[in-house]
């Protein structure tokens, strides 16, 4: 890792949206959206975290860092999509984290990826319980379902809810993420439904493979 995250991240911890934005439009003039979220932001925020882990940093601190970060994100999003217009791909994918699971900036730069992609995106943020996610799974009839963790007890959580989705009629495509599936083996939840997504450039890869196109559509 360079020296870059380590500036974001500052800029993150004293609550300057401002410069973090200039920060983040800069590197976009020359840097792909892939490098710019998997090389700088995703390191800055794991930066910040192991500052708290240390006692460095309130959790006051965090949460500011985690806000600002937030509104740097939705701003380069809401930019994208002036650009990319309303040309979208009939895919349809629905994103949130599991019941309380707190973490959700990464879930939010999956969401940007499916967007840049051209997918219809359904992004529903962190800390959803089974029943409100599949009420809106039932409406939306997604392709795909992405589900994000960050920690290991979250695990019997995750299980029964890739079993209840992989019971859906039109069988939709399962993809777990977050810090978990980065940090240990789910190799027991693969299948041919369910695919473990490490990080964006493993996302992107996906993407690039084509696998996208052969989603089935629904209705």
């Amino acid at each position: 890792m360079t020296q870059h995250h380590e500036k974001l991240a500052h800029y993150f911890l004293d609550g300057d949206e401002e410069k973090a934005l200039t920060y983040i439009e800069d590197r976009l003039l020359n840097h792909p959206r892939l490098y710019l979220y998997e090389d700088i932001i995703t390191p800055a925020m794991y930066y910040i975290g192991e500052l708290w882990e240390n006692n460095e940093i309130s959790v006051a601190d965090e949460h500011l860092a985690t806000a600002i970060c937030d509104f740097v994100l939705s701003k380069i999003d809401a930019e994208a999509t002036y650009i990319r217009g309303d040309h979208q791909k009939s895919f349809k994918a629905i994103l949130f984290g599991v019941e309380k699971e707190q973490h959700y900036i990464g879930l939010k730069m999956v969401a940007d990826s499916f967007k840049e992609q051209g997918w219809r995106v359904r992004y529903l943020g962190p800390d959803l319980g089974m029943e409100h996610s599949l009420t809106q799974i039932h409406r939306y009839k997604p392709h795909v379902i992405g589900v994000s963790a960050a920690l290991s007890y979250r695990l019997p959580t995750l299980k029964k809810l890739v079993q209840k989705f992989c019971s859906l009629e039109w069988k939709p495509l399962i993809m777990i993420g977050g810090r978990m599936a980065r940090k240990f083996d789910l190799k027991e939840f693969e299948s041919d439904q369910v695919i473990i997504i490490k990080d964006l450039n493993h996302l992107n890869k996906w993407f690039m493979d084509g696998r996208a196109g052969v989603v089935n559509e629904t209705s």
